[in-house]
């Protein structure tokens, strides 16, 4: 049998992004349903930390106050297109 090549790609480094929360002196809470609207997709999925720039335990934070706010009916689960 042939050895199978194995191929290393580059690892990509991507630009550190500024801390929303941070910046702005500011908590993840499930009653500002505007700012966590922010930090979803037009289809209602919380976006991703490499798309966000928020930290690790805010990425947390906003995770948890998000599945709050939706569990409350502030914000819905799902956005269904037209």
């Amino acid at each position: 049998m042939a050895k199978k090549k194995i191929i290393k790609r580059k690892r990509v480094v991507q630009e550190v992004m500024e801390d929303w929360f941070e910046k702005n002196n500011k908590k993840p809470d499930f009653m500002e349903y505007e700012t966590l609207l922010r930090f979803m997709s037009e289809r209602g999925k919380i976006q991703p930390r490499s798309r966000s720039g928020l930290s690790a335990k805010n990425q947390r934070r906003l995770a948890a106050e998000i599945k709050r706010a939706r569990y409350l009916a502030l914000i819905p689960y799902i956005v269904r297109p037209e």
